[in-house]
């Protein structure tokens, strides 16, 4: 749910409220009881930290190694077979 501003025109009393989007606007003051409480217009609180979507996919450079499947290419590990040894010769020269 997000948090609204609101703050009276007639005695200048601001709150922020946590209202649903479908909730009606408040008009009644809660400090003077005038009906100029008004919804104010704030720039939005939103913010990505961590190591989310962001920082793995969108900046330049590689991602991190996370060990996550399918985030980036490992090579097969070599054959456990040994290679087979050399023949040996009969004849000595």
């Amino acid at each position: 749910m997000p948090i609204y501003a609101y703050r009276c025109e007639e005695c200048g009393f601001a709150k922020d409220v946590l209202q649903k989007i479908s909730d009606p606007q408040l008009t009644d003051c809660p400090s003077c009881g005038k009906s100029t409480f008004k919804k104010q217009l704030t720039a939005a609180g939103f913010q990505l930290k961590g190591t989310g979507w962001y920082v793995t996919d969108f900046r330049g450079g590689s991602a991190p190694a996370t060990g996550v499947a399918g985030s980036a290419k490992t090579e097969a590990p070599a054959a456990a077979t040994p290679a087979p040894a050399p023949a040996k010769s009969t004849s000595e020269a």
